[in-house]
C-alpha cells in the first residue's frame, strides 16, 4: 500500500517551545519522528513546519519539509 506520512512540526508549543528541535541522542526530535516514519514504509515522508530551523533539521537528515503559515490553530490545520 503506497502512503504518504505528514509530520506537523511547529516550534511555538507553548508547554515546550523549540520541543522539535530538542535533541535526543545527537538529533533533533523531528528527525527521529521522521525515521520512524521512514522505516513505516512510507514512499514519502514530509515535515509541514512554520518554523525555518525546523525545516533546515529536516532537510539536513535528507528530508523534505514544507513551510506552512504560523498562525494555523493545530497540526491538523498545518
Amino acid at each position: 500500500m503506497d502512503f504518504t506520512v505528514i509530520i506537523p512540526a511547529r516550534y511555538a508549543s507553548t508547554r515546550f517551545p523549540g520541543k522539535a528541535l530538542a535533541e535526543i541522542a545527537g538529533k533533533p526530535m523531528i528527525v527521529h519522528v521522521a525515521e520512524h516514519a521512514a522505516a513505516s514504509g512510507a514512499q514519502k515522508v514530509l515535515v509541514a513546519t512554520d518554523h525555518p530551523e525546523i525545516a533546515a533539521a529536516a532537510a539536513r537528515h535528507g528530508f523534505k519539509a514544507v513551510m506552512t503559515a504560523a498562525g494555523h490553530a493545530s497540526g491538523t490545520e498545518r
